[in-house]
């Protein structure tokens, strides 16, 4: 196999590239008196505009070309048959098998089982281990157990639907206990579910919270099979991790191997999803990716969202080398969609050898970050707008909102949506948006940053399915034009073996020969602080 960067089509993309390097936006718009209409695709419940971004049609017709030299739809359709396209782990990745139409048979099965036990939660008939109904759920998990489900929790809220309004969702995470001794200082064991959330059931961070959690319970459940029959659910691909855990069958929901971390939460890792909107809002969540997967599938590649959106991705990223990308949502509902996508496109494609294992000669995926763009207007966007640092960004915002609220609310939308256009707007033309730029070197705006811009008609279960599924279809996109396995992550395997040496170490083991010095310094002053405030 040959690298990406030997194709003629490759090199032609970096042609045009090198052309335009130096051609700024307003010259772009100059150039061309159809770009407004020319750069604006509208399908389903989103537009995306490319208008912004540092492209003319005779590059996008060699970013095109090259999509279809390394066959772009056919390393989608793989994926969607259920190939073994995780080529290190032997997998499919198959996530979008779970919200096909036609589901497999143990999708519905366990789509079902989590149906009954929502209605059970919203109807009060799952009760505590002394009969009271559980008002609050807490999940368990972190990364892709935890981003997806919180991310969607969050984003649509105001779309709770009866008893899942009521019930206090919370999700914890972190390893160092900080967020479950907050929160459980808030919470009545009696009245309090846990999911924990692990597709191996093996994650040291997610059970060391999980002990804690039990541990709690135990102060009011002594029984540990009540405790367990009561107040656990399992979510996991390893039943037999969970039936050791002591939790059990009939509280086991399970996924599989071929569905990744960072892909689940079309799985029963959404089960605090279907708690929160009901299970028929968790439907239409899987119904809106389902409509991009189809999209993703069949459009014609220069109509098609995904295929566009990865093509001007690789094009920032590699061949304008733009390092870093900012997610801007102008919704606080989608304040956690900047992280989940950190994470669905870092681990994804934060890869530097293509699919054979040769190492790549090309820059693959750049640094992501982001905030509530409003927010981030007073944070950030200084060094967006006048910094040394060429970025991209992607603009979220949703069209209509608060159409049945008063005009105070409908003027703080206005003026939301308005912010988020005038930023887009001077990130890429600078004070040449002014009738008079200011003389001043230190007022100059050099513009050029370039952005995409997606609007939503509306937020609500079925557009944030299509928006999510998306972004993970631009990750696939993105990784067959750079000849990449985005569905393993083992960058992060070796930091957890390692790690779990060390706590070996702070409790006194001898170190290996591995251990480098610095580390040996940091591990020899935790231990001396430790032992003097035990003294």
């Amino acid at each position: 196999m040959t690298l990406r960067s030997t194709l003629p089509e490759w090199q032609a993309v970096a042609n045009q590239a090198q052309r335009l390097s130096s051609v700024h936006l307003s010259t772009l718009w100059a150039n061309d008196p159809e770009r407004a209409s020319r750069w604006l695709t509208h399908v389903g419940p989103l537009l995306l505009d490319l208008g912004k971004q540092r492209l003319d049609a005779d590059a996008l017709s060699a970013l095109l070309d090259l999509a279809e030299a390394v066959d772009v739809k056919g390393t989608l359709a793989s994926q969607f048959a259920g190939d073994p396209v995780n080529l290190t782990e032997g997998r499919a990745a198959w996530h979008t098998a779970l919200r096909a139409p036609v589901k497999r048979a143990e999708v519905a099965a366990s789509l079902q089982r989590m149906s009954e036990i929502v209605t059970q939660i919203h109807q009060g008939h799952w009760r505590g281990s002394n009969g009271y109904p559980i008002r609050d759920v807490v999940n368990i998990g972190v990364g892709g157990s935890d981003l997806g489900p919180k991310m969607v929790c969050e984003s649509l809220s105001e779309m709770a639907c009866g008893k899942g309004a009521a019930l206090g969702i919370h999700f914890v995470s972190s390893i160092d206990g900080a967020q479950l001794s907050d929160l459980l200082h808030t919470l009545r064991p009696e009245t309090t579910l846990f999911i924990i959330s692990s597709k191996s059931f093996t994650t040291s961070d997610t059970l060391a919270n999980a002990r804690t959690a039990l541990d709690w319970l135990a102060k009011a459940v002594p029984d540990a099979a009540s405790r367990l029959r009561h107040h656990v659910i399992g979510v996991s691909a390893s039943p037999a991790k969970m039936t050791e855990f002591g939790i059990p069958e009939q509280n086991q929901l399970l996924f599989w191997d071929w569905v990744g971390g960072r892909f689940s939460l079309w799985s029963a890792i959404g089960l605090p999803i279907a708690l929160r909107i009901g299970m028929s809002g968790f439907n239409e969540l899987l119904a809106g990716a389902a409509w991009m997967d189809q999209h993703a599938l069949n459009a014609p590649l220069i109509d098609n969202l995904p295929v566009l959106l990865g093509l001007v991705g690789v094009w920032n990223a590699t061949f304008l080398q733009l390092r870093g990308h900012a997610v801007l949502p102008y919704d606080g509902r989608l304040a956690s969609f900047p992280a989940f996508l950190t994470q669905l496109e870092m681990e994804s494609n934060g890869k530097s050898v293509n699919r054979q294992g040769e190492p790549v000669d090309y820059l693959t995926c750049p640094v992501l970050w982001g905030e509530v763009g409003a927010n981030a207007q007073h944070a950030f966007y200084q060094l967006l707008h006048q910094g040394t640092q060429p970025v991209s960004a992607d603009f979220i915002a949703p069209v209509r909102r608060y159409l049945d609220a008063g005009e105070s609310l409908q003027r703080q939308h206005r003026l939301n949506l308005a912010n988020c256009l005038a930023q887009s707007q001077v990130l890429a033309f600078g004070d040449a948006c002014l009738a008079e730029p200011n003389a001043s070197p230190h007022r100059r705006y050099a513009g050029n940053q370039p952005s995409s811009t997606l609007l939503i008609d509306e937020l609500n279960p079925y557009a944030l399915g299509a928006l999510i599924a998306l972004y993970e279809h631009k990750v696939s996109v993105m990784a067959a034009l750079w000849d990449i396995n985005p569905f393993d992550q083992w960058g992060v395997e070796l930091g957890k073996q390692v790690a779990g040496e060390t706590e070996q170490m702070l409790l006194g083991a001898q170190p290996s020969a591995n251990v480098d010095g610095s580390t040996l310094a940091l591990i020899k002053h935790i231990r001396q602080e430790h032992t003097a405030c035990k003294s």
